[in-house]
């Protein structure tokens, strides 16, 4: 447990932030100020062009579903008192009536994959070349299709079979069963030196593809990065769960309501189509810029050499993502820290870009990340701000546990309850009993997020000041459309855009919408 300062603490509660929608108008839920008054500012397209790629069942069960969204769905239910009782889920009321935008089925390109050719290439012995070569079916066919065709795509959608996700991720249960056991399947993976010479060198197309970490779902982002093309991927089984069952008869996979996949699909589908979200955080503070700063280990490397990043997210709510230099960032603490070369250039880059979209630098940049910052890092933030620019720095871990608040009635703690520890540190409840829904999302007592501002280059901020921030990047998650979630979205996505960025293919992307990674 933590040991609590012998201060008073005190209690207080951050306001659910509300969101903007169309014709201006404010509600706190997502579903609810799409249902009413359609999405912030006009499509930029109303009509939107789909890419399918997928096997021929995948590609007809994704025609189905789309005419469910275009229809709209309703919440299952078994009675009316059971309907009541489930305020979280919400009716779909169909792509047009929500997000103000349509899909011409007629107007939809697809592209069949042969099952039996996805087959023999998720059961080749070695790992890395079995998911490269299946993710190249998916990856080649957009890039055919970009060389060959005028039509232009707004958004793939990626549908696959069950058995490229069992086989194709990381130690798969799928793939090792294909072998014999874990550890003779480790053992028979080729590695780069048993790979086959030419004239003397490596053949260098066979040698690149353990430059990629064996994960077909990151495979397909960071390839398609080079591309600039977006992409949703759906399991087959999340369109039809009531076609793939077990012994039993029951599904082999438990699915969310087709409502709430409904609502998350169309999401997506419109932040990856469009040229603005579907939603911005209403009363956001102007001249405020938010990153969080991303690292992961490069596969492979043999000193260990680290990928960093940065997400930036402005006041619209929207997200551009920055890669940094690789380096030797991963410290004898094992912790992530930048050379301070390494950390201005990288802050000089969000800087010049918000200087460049508004015409002059922020009033405040926080930075955001799960560990406290060195002292070389902090000197090049400083050297990197300009004058008018307040940097400050904020670190934001979530708790396991450590500590608990319980409040008398049925429900936990309401979210964003905090208890300020001091000028500086605070918990915050982002996860809780949520009154506008009248219920609780989690399993247990919900664990709090650790606040703590670091410092400043200005002056410290308020501490609830930041807690309003964070909650207020909570509600920017445009891969659903969920009340809100635990994390910002600074922090929410980090490994997320790491796990793409340390492909050795999404090693040209420099600067790229957020949304090209979710």
């Amino acid at each position: 447990m933590i040991d609590l300062p012998e201060t008073s603490l005190r209690v207080t509660y951050v306001d659910e932030p509300e969101l903007e929608f169309g014709h201006g108008q404010r509600l706190d839920h997502p579903k609810d100020g799409l249902f009413l008054y359609g999405p912030e500012g006009k499509p930029s397209q109303r009509e939107v062009r789909i890419g399918v790629i997928g096997t021929e069942s995948g590609i007809k069960e994704f025609r189905s579903w789309l005419l469910k969204l275009q229809a709209g769905i309703a919440v299952p239910e078994s009675g009316e008192r059971e309907k009541a009782y489930r305020p979280h889920l919400s009716d779909f009321p169909g792509l047009k009536e929500a997000y103000g935008i349509d899909v011409n089925d007629d107007a939809i390109v697809s592209y069949a994959l042969s099952l039996s050719d996805i087959e023999r290439t998720t059961s080749l012995e070695n790992h890395h070349e079995a998911v490269s070569l299946t993710a190249d079916f998916f990856i080649d066919t957009v890039a055919q299709h970009l060389r060959d065709e005028e039509a232009s795509i707004d958004v793939w959608i990626m549908v696959v079979p069950e058995i490229i996700h069992d086989r194709c991720r990381p130690l798969a249960s799928g793939r090792r069963s294909l072998d014999l056991s874990p550890g003779e399947f480790s053992k028979r993976q080729k590695k780069r030196e048993d790979l086959p010479l030419f004239d003397g060198f490596i053949d260098n197309k066979a040698e690149d593809i353990f430059d990629d970490v064996p994960d077909f779902h990151r495979q397909i982002k960071a390839k398609l990065l080079t591309f600039g093309q977006t992409c949703q991927v759906v399991r087959e089984t999340t369109l039809a769960p009531e076609k793939f069952l077990n012994r039993a008869g029951k599904p082999i996979r438990g699915t969310q309501d087709a409502a709430t996949v409904a609502w998350n699909l169309a999401t997506a589908i419109y932040y990856k189509s469009q040229s603005t979200p579907p939603w911005k955080v209403a009363q956001m503070r102007e001249g405020v810029c938010y990153i969080g700063l991303v690292f992961k280990l490069i596969p492979n490397h043999k000193d260990n050499h680290a990928c960093c990043a940065a997400q930036m997210f402005l006041s619209e709510g929207d997200g551009v993502v920055f890669r940094g230099a690789n380096g030797p960032w991963y410290t004898e603490n094992k912790e992530f820290h930048l050379s301070r070369d390494a950390a201005k250039n990288l802050i000089n880059r969000v800087l010049d870009t918000y200087k460049g979209k508004f015409g002059a630098y922020p009033k405040e940049l926080f930075i955001h990340g799960k560990t406290k910052f060195s002292q070389d890092e902090w000197d090049a933030f400083s050297e990197a701000a300009p004058p008018e620019t307040n940097i400050v720095a904020v670190r934001i871990r979530p708790t396991m546990g450590d500590v608990k608040l319980f409040r008398d009635g049925d429900y936990p703690c309401i979210r964003g309850t905090a208890l300020i520890l001091g000028e500086q540190d605070a918990f915050l409840w982002t996860s809780g009993y949520v009154p506008r829904i009248d219920t609780y999302m989690g399993p247990e007592t919900p664990n709090p997020v650790s606040v703590t501002i670091l410092r400043a280059t200005g002056d410290m901020p308020d501490i609830e000041v930041v807690l309003s921030d964070i909650m207020k990047l909570t509600k920017i998650n445009y891969n659903s459309s969920a009340f809100g979630d635990s994390l910002p979205v600074t922090i929410r996505f980090a490994d997320k855009v790491g796990d793409v960025l340390v492909m050795g293919s999404a090693q040209d992307a420099e600067r790229q919408p957020f949304k090209f990674y979710i």
